[in-house]
């Protein structure tokens, strides 16, 4: 049975959070430019940004099997580094993450969630549609002249 647990002050599976992110985002290595941000998280960014946000994780026997990050924006939550551990892949954890994104969002008055993901990654295009986003905007990283990621949003309905 999966767990979803907030991230509080008792957490202290930094390094093993590090490592859920790295290997799940790893099939983007050679594949999205710029690279991943994930490649520039440490232990200690990943546990600021814990404070500064909302963190979730999913423990599946005694394992980190994915985690989430949720920011209220206004007119939305951002939704961000939603990973799942390769070894827990296709089990219905990311939509589980995403259902606790939605009452969040909820619980803020929030009335959509709002991601991004890289313009290459269209299998999570397909994958977040799927899930009720859609697209809105196109965006270019500092330094790039061409589109590199696209926002998808949520629209959430008022009852849960």
């Amino acid at each position: 049975m999966t767990e979803i647990v907030r991230i509080d002050e008792s957490f202290t599976g930094w390094e093993d959070l590090l490592t859920l992110i790295l290997s799940s985002f790893a099939y983007m290595d050679g594949v999205i430019d710029p690279p991943s941000s994930a490649h520039r998280l440490t232990p200690a960014s990943l546990a600021q940004k814990a404070r500064d946000e909302i963190a979730f994780v999913a423990v599946e026997e005694g394992q980190l099997a994915g985690c989430v990050f949720l920011k209220p924006e206004p007119g939305c939550l951002y939704v961000g580094k939603l990973a799942i551990s390769p070894a827990f892949q296709n089990r219905g954890l990311g939509r589980r993450l995403l259902s606790v994104a939605e009452d969040i969002a909820r619980q803020h008055g929030l009335p959509a969630l709002r991601l991004e993901t890289r313009i290459e990654l269209t299998g999570n295009h397909t994958t977040f549609a799927r899930w009720g986003f859609v697209k809105t905007a196109e965006n270019a990283h500092a330094g790039y002249a061409r589109t590199t990621s696209i926002e998808m949003r949520k629209r959430l309905s008022q009852t849960t």
